[in-house]
């Protein structure tokens, strides 16, 4: 009798396990609001106070706003939150090309974005401005007539903008990539002002005293929404939560938090002076931040060396090949890749690779497999020509003692040509180490991209470029001598 019941409790004890882990992972919440573990978020990380990089102690943590409300969302429905970045006119491609499942960047659904995406509630409303130099006189949009106005690219300000041009006789358009850049453009006198939000735009102002901003009135409908994929089953368990944020006062107390400490953190700053007054002591306690870019640099740019130089090879004998439909590919893939923007290929690579094959490539992957591609390209060219400048009598000795035609190429040829064209691939790779700062547009942080991020959140512009600058000339002068050694070194052993 007692081992029925010690048998029985044994079988109860196995079926409520059994019954709480299959409710585990079947919580009707979990399956019919989010139906994932993990949502992909990703973002502009360049406007504070909604994204932004916290870069002290050399951090790389997205954090804002917009991003506190995403883990509040993520709490809720129970999903582990992954958080991507990429320049704001990437971001809608982004989600086009299911590389992630939602969007916040302080994004307003005008009807242009509702082509393409699908879009929250609105969670919170702010102004545009304009933001000019002092005493400019600068206040209304009237005030605008036959001047130039910077605008960010892909943002609802350039819409606006654009609306204003149209009633205003004489406005003239200048889209720049980030906010700063605008502000920046201001301060040099090339724009006579910027339309900006006002909660970014208040932090600049600030910073630059020699600044002032003014709201514009703002229309119906416009503010911030969480954007998604076309028909999206994501919208409608995000709009709840979005709501009882709203009706709780949380989103408020959210921007009360983040507004007022940006605020808080802008008037702290050194206020610049007129003119190019540098002040490195600014940038210190981010240097390592900005030097966390370095490997990262140097590693694509090892990578992509080694790669196109394998690849570049391979299509240099294609080339002087005598087999036509070899040749044929070589040449017309070499004028491909010479013919069109590098920045473009980056573009179609990252963005097409997800929606033609179905696998995720990464930033750094994209970012290696496009400059591998079109180095390899102009490195078939310079590989070629020092084939060819190698002494004819070379060949006609292997040949002559029976060496197969690829084993002379890989043992004497190739050897003697690579010491030859020993410059030209130092010029190669020194383009590639510099021209790494393209992938920056896809979301590797990188030298230049680290540097942009520390710019944006202190509200200055040159110091930290200057000293992105000074690592890549640095990292150019340390690649120039180690290739100088290297062909002392191969010319004393001829």
């Amino acid at each position: 009798m007692k081992k029925r019941k010690a048998l029985l409790f044994t079988v109860l004890l196995a079926a409520i396990v059994a019954i709480s882990i299959v409710t585990s992972y079947s919580n009707p919440l979990q399956a019919s609001s989010v139906g994932k573990d993990t949502l992909t978020l990703i973002t502009s990380p360049d406007y504070p106070p909604y994204e932004y990089y916290d870069t002290q102690g050399g951090e790389r943590k997205i954090v804002g706003f917009d991003i506190d409300i995403a883990r509040a969302i993520a709490k809720e429905l129970k999903f582990k939150l992954k958080v991507m970045e990429s320049d704001f006119n990437g971001l809608i491609p982004a989600l086009q090309a299911n590389r992630a499942d939602f969007v916040m960047a302080g994004m307003t659904p005008t009807p242009e974005r509702k082509k393409n995406a699908d879009f929250s509630i609105i969670y919170y409303e702010a102004k545009d401005t304009i933001v000019a130099p002092k005493n400019s006189n600068l206040k209304q949009p009237q005030d605008l007539a036959g001047k130039t106005v910077g605008v960010q690219l892909g943002t609802i300000q350039e819409t606006n903008a654009k609306k204003i041009a149209q009633k205003v006789t004489g406005v003239q358009l200048k889209q720049l990539n980030k906010v700063p850049e605008a502000i920046q453009e201001i301060k040099s006198r090339r724009i006579d002002a910027a339309i900006v939000e006002d909660t970014v735009a208040k932090g600049f102002a600030q910073a630059n005293p020699d600044l002032e901003f003014n709201a514009i009135p703002s229309e119906e409908g416009s503010g911030s929404a969480i954007a998604f994929p076309k028909n999206s089953a994501l919208v409608e368990p995000f709009n709840k939560v979005l709501q009882q944020m709203k009706d709780k006062g949380e989103i408020q107390q959210l921007a009360t938090k983040w507004f007022s400490q940006n605020t808080a953190a802008s008037s702290s700053a050194p206020a610049p002076q007129t003119g190019l007054n540098l002040d490195f002591s600014r940038i210190l306690p981010d240097i390592p931040f900005i030097l966390q870019g370095i490997p990262l640099t140097l590693l694509f740019t090892l990578l992509s060396v080694f790669l196109g130089l394998i690849w570049g090879t391979v299509l240099s004998l294609f080339k002087i090949a005598d087999i036509k439909p070899l040749t044929l590919f070589a040449n017309a893939y070499t004028s491909i890749f010479r013919g069109t923007p590098l920045l473009l290929q980056l573009a179609l690579v990252y963005y097409a690779t997800p929606q033609l094959t179905g696998y995720d490539i990464s930033a750094l992957q994209a970012g290696v497999l496009t400059f591998t591609l079109n180095s390899g390209a102009y490195m078939s060219e310079t590989i070629r020509g020092g084939i060819q400048a190698v002494d004819k009598g070379q060949s006609e000795a292997a040949m002559s003692m029976g060496v197969s035609y690829w084993l002379m190429m890989w043992d004497v040829i190739l050897p003697q040509a690579l010491k030859n064209i020993l410059p030209a691939l130092v010029n190669e790779t020194i383009g590639l180490l510099k021209d790494s700062a393209l992938v920056s547009t896809i979301g590797v942080v990188e030298i230049l991209r680290s540097a942009q991020i520390i710019g944006a959140n202190k509200y200055i512009y040159f110091e930290p470029l200057l000293f992105a600058g000074l690592i890549y000339y640095v990292l150019v002068m340390g690649l120039t001598f180690g290739a100088s050694a290297l062909e002392t070194r191969l010319r004393r052993s001829e």
